[in-house]
């Protein structure tokens, strides 16, 4: 969500920032809309004041005997009536407009975000650990967790389609194990507060999030008018939806470890084998509420809090910063963590981790203030994966896999699985 008040005070700046975005100037229509509205609302103001006033004058009128006066005045009431209904109308429509056109463009991103049309542009900050040298050639997790008997797509083929899959045994084990792992590294190590979060939510917080209305299609929605969270970030921002917050007490630091549900519109062909594109997956997620001041630094803080996962489970990943083309619609500056896959020969995206600023609070009306302070102004909010459990199991198997098939636990992971310490 943007701010009329400074589109208005500098439409250039906001039609470039769109343009970043690979959006077409947006100001001329904006203003366009808040004229109108702007004049509905002073138009039914003046109806509504001169209504009042000849409402006083009528009784006035009327006690003096005038007729004539009294009559005129009924009339003159009754049109104002009139016009403060058509006006209230045009208001509405006018300022629904301009709301469902705001709530449809993307938020303005940071400077040092770089310019770029796609993925490709994304630049790489740092590398950290080394690639895994396995000595034989790699099997993908599809392959290793089918031959274990532990993973089974086609028996959840039959019952849900594709992108489903079936984790059993050890496996299902060394999920759940990530699980606690990861959010007693949030909880204990980085101060997250762990939440049990809504799976289900109105379109209000949706809305909020920034996934309606632009990314309805790729949502799940159930019959009772609730849409299943795509990622936990949507419940756990919205903890801070109509309220104001005592900036003494920021920042907010939530995760949550929930399954994730995406329709996965517009990735027909991608990844279609095994367990890195799905419909749902397991996912600990990574909140913050914060005063402005203090976003970048949580940034930075959020990103290291994600790398420690990967680096106490000896995965090597990457660091990128992405650039414009490829920053999410609510994001004024994104990092991803890429973790090495030995079966591909490259990283693949395991936790994405976003600055959004005041564009989510904005539309879930989140406010901070000094506390004997009147003004306020709105929090910033940040959110990622800490980690993607899903993604982390997949590039666990794959670099601890051995030559025979079995699979090595990490040793961080043995006191979650009974200290076992491989799966054969």
């Amino acid at each position: 969500m943007h701010d009329i008040k400074s589109i208005r005070e500098n439409p250039t700046a906001f039609d470039e920032a769109m343009h970043r975005r690979g959006v077409s100037a947006q100001s001329d229509k904006l203003l366009a809309l808040d004229a109108n509205w702007r004049a509905a609302v002073s138009a039914k103001q003046s109806a509504e004041t001169a209504r009042n006033a000849a409402s006083k004058q009528i009784g006035a009128a009327k006690g003096r005997g005038d007729d004539a006066e009294f009559n005129r005045l009924r009339e003159e009431v009754t049109a104002l009536k009139a016009m403060m209904e058509t006006q209230g109308q045009l208001e509405a429509e006018h300022g629904s407009a301009l709301r469902n056109l705001l709530l449809s463009l993307p938020g303005v991103m940071a400077t040092d975000v770089p310019d770029g049309d796609d993925e490709t542009a994304n630049v790489e900050l740092r590398r950290v650990g080394i690639p895994t040298e396995l000595g034989f050639t790699a099997k993908d997790h599809a392959e290793l967790g089918e031959a274990l008997g532990l993973l089974d797509f086609e028996a959840a083929a039959k019952i849900s389609g594709s992108r489903f899959a079936f984790l059993k045994g050890d496996l299902a084990r060394l999920e759940r194990a990530l699980a606690n792992f990861m959010l007693d590294v949030q909880t204990q190590e980085n101060g997250f507060t762990e939440i049990a979060p809504p799976l289900l939510v109105r379109d209000i917080a949706v809305i909020g999030t920034g996934q309606l209305p632009k990314f309805a299609d790729d949502l799940f929605r159930t019959t009772s008018d609730h849409w299943l969270i795509p990622t936990a970030e949507v419940p756990l921002t919205n903890l801070a939806r109509d309220a104001i917050h005592d900036e003494a007490g920021l920042p907010h630091r939530y995760c949550a470890y929930t399954p994730c549900f995406r329709s996965e519109a517009g990735s027909t062909g991608k990844d279609t084998r095994g367990l890195i594109r799905m419909h749902q997956f397991m996912k600990v997620e990574m909140v913050t509420i914060c005063a402005p001041e203090q976003s970048v630094a949580e940034h930075e803080r959020m990103v290291a809090a994600a790398e420690m996962v990967l680096q106490k489970l000896g995965l090597a990943y990457r660091v990128m910063v992405l650039c414009s083309g490829d920053t999410g619609f609510g994001a004024t500056k994104t990092y991803d963590l890429d973790v090495w896959l030995p079966s591909q020969n490259c990283y693949r995206e395991i936790s994405s981790i976003s600055n959004c600023g005041d564009f989510q609070a904005r539309r879930m009306n989140a406010r901070c203030r000094v506390e004997g302070e009147k003004q306020t102004r709105f929090v910033h909010t940040l959110n990622g994966s800490g980690i993607a459990v899903g993604r982390a199991l997949l590039a666990v198997m794959e670099n601890y896999q051995r030559e025979d098939g079995s699979i090595e636990i990490p040793a961080v992971l043995r006191p979650f699985m009974g200290g076992q310490e491989s799966i054969k």
